[in-house]
């Protein structure tokens, strides 16, 4: 275990010394958070009929949970890239764990995550988003969140160690990410959607993960209309059992994610290098 933990640590300061010598990683990964709050906060807010300060207390939980599920996107193109470039077959040569490289590169990306997270809660703050509940629910909802990113992470490595080239990362998550982040309970409240949507938003772990950070930052009844109470509000948005339960649903989720591709990932790593 000393072993693993070791070179995992490793493979992390490797990754993290990359963004630092590379700064144009950093800087792309700060800008789209902000361009996202902005853009949404203020084109779809303009749609509300007076009600924009509301939305843009709504939206921020879905602009966290859509940007922490893209941002583990970036484990995917940094093993795709690691492979085309042979630096795995480099690590190949060491005496390190074979699971010690997918270990510190999914690590590593929780810091881009967490640098995204800081940078679109002071985006959010400067435009009127307020945390309405205390500060130990605001961090279960961070943990929430970065949990969340984390088992994404391992998908996009399996991803990333069956592609030929990093650009076909992105062709590949966004087929699957785009519809599931939009047809949720992100941008706009899943129970006005039609029937069908209604129905998967209900049960998509994404909207899960959306209501308990919203829940937990306090902004659940931030559309309601005027005269409506806030348990009127969480009745209509808690429509399905998921909903109900959403940080359970959302750590079983989390958990299922990572039973499975912890293992798979690890052993497609094993035959990668064998190649």
């Amino acid at each position: 275990m000393n072993h693993v933990l070791t070179d995992s640590w490793t493979i992390v300061r490797r990754n993290v010394i990359k963004l630092r010598r590379v700064p144009d990683l950093l800087v792309f990964t700060t800008l789209q958070p902000i361009m996202f709050v902005l853009l949404f906060g203020f084109v779809f807010g303009a749609l509300t009929q007076g009600n924009s300060q509301g939305y843009r207390e709504f939206l921020m939980a879905g602009i966290f949970a859509q940007t922490v599920v893209f941002g583990g996107t970036f484990t995917g193109f940094g093993m795709a890239e690691d492979m085309q470039k042979g630096v795995i077959d480099r690590f190949r040569t060491l005496p390190m764990h074979p699971g010690a490289v997918l270990i510190g590169r999914t690590l590593s990306d929780v810091v881009n995550n967490v640098i995204s997270l800081l940078v679109m809660g002071l985006t959010g703050l400067l435009i009127g988003w307020r945390i309405r509940d205390g500060l130990l629910d605001a961090l279960v909802a961070a943990g929430l969140l970065l949990l969340f990113s984390y088992a994404i992470s391992w998908i996009m490595a399996w991803v990333g160690l069956k592609v030929r080239t990093p650009e076909v990362v992105g062709n590949a998550s966004f087929i699957i990410i785009f519809p599931l982040t939009f047809i949720a309970n992100t941008f706009v409240p899943a129970e006005q959607l039609p029937s069908a949507l209604k129905t998967f938003a209900g049960w998509n772990p994404i909207s899960t993960l959306t209501h308990a950070v919203r829940d937990n930052f306090g902004n659940l009844d931030a559309l309601a209309a005027q005269g409506t109470s806030g348990q009127a509000a969480r009745q209509a948005a808690e429509y399905t059992w998921a909903l109900q339960h959403a940080e359970i649903y959302t750590l079983g989720w989390i958990l299922l994610i990572l039973v499975v591709a912890v293992p798979v990932s690890i052993r497609s790593y094993q035959r990668a290098v064998l190649r």
